[in-house]
């Protein structure tokens, strides 16, 4: 696909290269140096490039590109300009500098379009690493604003979750599957003051601040599993005592011997019956 270049200016040698000797790399609209036609030209033709192609220009032709150049910036069109040094030099004087790329005289037709192809790409490459960049901190900011939500879900929970019964015993359960959190909780949630985790680094956040009376600890978890929190917890003397059951859907003899061997205060199997728990929880709290 061909780049777009909008020419304009007095050099007709420079101009005539571009429709004659590069047209299979641009494609190329000429334009006079007045405002209106130039804005016109690249509103239609949308070009890529503006390529000033000066050949002793005046001063006031020169003043023109001074408005030409700020709304061409607006608009994301780089401005060239090609010419003598002296031509170069009088236009940087005019106008502080404001081109983007400035190319001297003498130079080949070749040489102008490779140093124009070469700008181009520099130019798609930065915008694309803008793009990049922009990209990277959206998402940063999409998943710190959801993390921060997540959290503030959780502490507005376990708030509520305190504030509904103090005098009851308090239960806190940790499992990442939440249908099961919410099953649990549905069965506990008359007899004992119950917050929930979804998984074990939140229980032992949860830990350095709140009491709880017993945990409901799942066994297989992604992360930090039931016995890495379970360890961790007997190796804090702020909870070393607090008694732990394990939840696992685990049938195998071998796997609830394992399960044992970490020395929780007991187990049950998934699917868990409400009756089965309930007594188990008041066994273990008696």
């Amino acid at each position: 696909m061909k780049n777009k270049v909008l020419l304009t200016g007095a050099n007709n040698t420079i101009i005539d290269e571009f429709f004659l000797q590069m047209d299979e790399v641009f494609e190329v609209q000429f334009s006079s140096t007045r405002y209106e036609d130039l804005l016109c030209h690249a509103n239609y033709f949308k070009p890529d490039l503006f390529v000033y192609c000066m050949d002793a220009e005046s001063r006031e032709t020169i003043s023109r590109m001074i408005p030409i150049k700020n709304k061409f910036s607006r608009m994301g069109i780089p401005f060239v300009i090609i010419g003598t040094k002296e031509d170069c030099s009088d236009f940087f004087k005019m106008t502080a500098g404001i081109e983007d790329l400035a190319l001297e005289k003498p130079i080949t037709a070749k040489k102008i379009q490779e140093k124009l192809t070469n700008y181009l790409h520099s130019l798609g490459r930065a915008k694309e690493e803008a793009k990049l960049k922009q990209r990277v901190e959206e998402e940063k900011k999409r998943l710190a604003e959801e993390e921060k939500a997540q959290k503030d879900n959780e502490i507005m929970q376990i708030l509520v979750d305190l504030e509904e019964a103090n005098h009851k015993k308090h239960v806190l359960v940790v499992d990442d599957d939440v249908r099961m959190l919410k099953v649990i909780k549905e069965h506990l949630h008359l007899e004992y003051d119950v917050a929930t985790a979804i998984n074990g680094k939140l229980a032992l956040k949860f830990l350095e601040n709140k009491t709880t009376d017993l945990i409901l600890l799942d066994y297989v978890m992604p992360g930090e599993d039931g016995p890495t929190v379970l360890s961790k917890i007997h190796e804090n003397p702020a909870t070393k005592d607090i008694p732990v059951i394990f939840l696992t859907g685990m049938m195998e003899k071998g796997k609830i011997q394992e399960a044992l061997s970490e020395r929780p205060q007991g187990y049950l199997l998934k699917p868990i019956e409400r009756e089965k728990l309930l007594s188990t929880i008041e066994s273990v709290l008696k």
